[in-house]
């Protein structure tokens, strides 16, 4: 059963340990995801700490993910960035996939920009676009808020009715506009994975109103959004899921296709921290 007090007690935990090496306070937090670590490499006087080191931290099993939280300056703003994220169908439990948001939270970040990879529903979309997401759909399965609630983090029943800040999503497009880059919107739907969806379950998806799917960045929001935490997010559409033109993917065509979009992404990025 959920203790509420052990838990709280290991997120304090790994934020006395990250803070003690911390020389400045991050305002903004990053999650970067699957083939799209680049932006860490641009953050300036840069700390890197594995996640193996700190108390009570999930460890990243997936391949493509780096597993590292970075701290440092990325365009004159100090930034924390969290190098690989934490999934439902890696065994941990919404609760542990979320930690280190409630973690960022705690050590003064004021807003996350979040990314992804995703599957493209939305026949308008092509591999390697750009989607910011408006809204979501979480069909996970589970849920980080439930079980006790910790008032001191946020109310029982936070509003979802505007997850995605409208004053970060309006910067992002103006960043896009000003780069000459594409930025689409849409509506991302979260499943647990780690299988790609069925033809039918693509139509279904699409159905029920997604434009994108993947496999994590709800929890984050749900967990952000009940501490206040403004959000940006963007997925990266690394192959088409068109049930009548549907073709096997394999995980190195969805790197590529990631590795393809990584620095428009990361132009869009630094833009939005440079404009805050």
């Amino acid at each position: 059963m959920f203790d509420p007090a052990r838990y709280r007690s290991d997120v304090e935990e790994a934020v006395r340990f990250i803070r003690d090496r911390l020389s400045d306070r991050p305002a903004t937090g990053l999650i970067l995801g699957t083939g799209l670590g680049m932006l860490a490499g641009e953050i300036q006087n840069a700390t890197s700490i594995d996640y193996e080191e700190i108390p009570h931290f999930p460890v990243s099993t997936v391949e493509t993910h780096h597993g590292r939280l970075v701290t440092g300056t990325l365009e004159g703003h100090q930034v924390i960035a969290l190098q690989g994220r934490f999934h439902l169908y890696e065994g941990y439990d919404a609760r542990e996939v979320t930690l280190a948001v409630r973690a960022l939270k705690l050590l003064g970040v004021e807003r996350l920009l979040i990314s992804n990879a995703a599957g493209g529903m939305n026949p308008h979309f092509s591999r390697g676009d750009l989607m910011m997401i408006t809204d979501h759909i979480n069909l996970l399965g589970d849920n980080p808020l439930v079980g006790p609630n910790i008032d001191e983090w946020g109310p029982r029943f936070p509003d979802m009715s505007n997850p995605y800040d409208t004053d970060l999503r309006n910067l992002a497009q103006m960043a896009a506009l000003a780069l000459g880059i594409q930025l689409r919107e849409g509506v991302y739907v979260a499943v647990s994975g780690p299988n790609l969806e069925t033809r039918a379950e693509y139509r279904f998806l699409r159905l029920i109103g997604a434009d994108a799917v993947g496999m994590s960045t709800v929890p984050e929001v749900i967990v952000a959004r009940h501490m206040g935490l403004p959000v940006l997010a963007v997925s990266v559409i690394t192959d088409e899921c068109f049930p009548d033109a549907l073709r096997p993917i394999s995980v190195p065509e969805i790197l590529a296709a990631a590795a393809d979009a990584e620095p428009r992404l990361t132009a869009i990025l630094k833009k939005v921290i440079a404009g805050l």
